[in-house]
């Protein structure tokens, strides 16, 4: 985000009101945004638009759409977020060119743990160093098998449009 602060002084001699100096400074500067709010529009099972910045789910990975599973994953996902502010907590990397953030809905519950216990996401350790792995129901990785076959490198990754 981009900051610009504008400033105008004014010198003023008392006895001439002809010699005013007036003085004008615009300072811009780079913030780092830690955080954003806003109404979600649901990509796929793990990935998310916030105010035109496409944020991935930190730590899991859901079916893509054109995989089993993909479309129940996202509009689970879009289930999860209808009608609700959704909070992102950036984590400053980048995966396929998004941004990676853990989202929270408005009661505090993070959304990758939601998509991991619906059975509709699986926890990602390389990213999660295991965070969401208690929460996979029983069997999960067999159905969810070509998230497990990409995470382990025997599935090329599909890149979002």
């Amino acid at each position: 985000m981009i900051r610009q602060e504008t400033s105008v002084t004014e010198d003023f001699v008392p006895w001439n009101t002809r010699a005013a100096t007036v003085r004008q400074t615009t300072q811009i500067s780079v913030v780092e945004v830690l955080e954003q709010r806003g109404t979600a529009w649901v990509i796929d099972g793990d990935t998310l638009d916030l105010g035109g910045t496409r944020i991935r789910l930190a730590g899991i990975d859901a079916p893509e759409l054109d995989h089993p599973y993909g479309k129940t994953a996202k509009w689970a996902l879009v289930k999860l977020c209808k009608g609700q502010e959704i909070r992102a907590v950036f984590k400053g990397s980048l995966s396929h060119d998004r941004t990676v953030a853990t989202c929270y809905l408005p009661d505090g519950r993070d959304l990758a743990a939601e998509m991991v216990r619906a059975g509709l996401a699986i926890d990602w350790p390389k990213f999660s160093g295991g965070k969401y792995r208690g929460l996979e129901p029983p069997g999960i990785r067999r159905k969810l098998w070509r998230c497990e076959a990409r995470q382990k490198g025997r599935l090329p990754p599909v890149l979002p449009n």
